[in-house]
């Protein structure tokens, strides 16, 4: 049996300065985050979105990410991420959940998302997300 990965959209984030809470937790404050995509179209609702980023001395940062965002046909839709920052290479690794009470949307209830970004310096990050099957 083979996974498959299946696009989904392409999510470009913008951080703001991050907030050192102690040496192995920062919180980087999300200023925008837009979604573009056949599948999934959309930006960020509010202001309520950061990632709680751990940092391991080994060298990793352990993601988790929420926000709410609206897509371009006015759905609304809240995203919770896990996964892992390499800070070596800026690279970051993520597993997507999504959460909707529009019928539009109501099969990204159901899915597994998984993703993969890059971050270009100083402080955007580019994702490229897939449904896995």
């Amino acid at each position: 049996m083979s996974l498959e990965l299946v696009p989904l959209c392409t999510a470009t984030v913008t951080l703001a300065a991050p907030i050192q809470v102690s040496p192995s937790m920062m919180v980087g404050e999300v200023e925008e985050m837009i979604f573009e995509g056949e599948r999934l179209s959309g930006r960020l609702r509010g202001r309520a979105a950061a990632d709680w980023l751990s940092v391991a001395p080994e060298g990793y940062g352990r993601l988790d990410v929420r926000l709410t965002m609206e897509t371009a046909d006015g759905a609304i839709i809240y995203v919770s991420y896990t996964g892992r920052l390499q800070f070596a290479t800026g690279t970051a690794y993520s597993t997507p959940l999504f959460h909707t009470g529009d019928e539009r949307y109501a099969w990204l209830n159901s899915i597994q998302a998984v993703a993969k970004g890059v971050f270009s310096p100083p402080s955007t990050l580019v994702y490229e997300m897939f449904e896995l099957r």
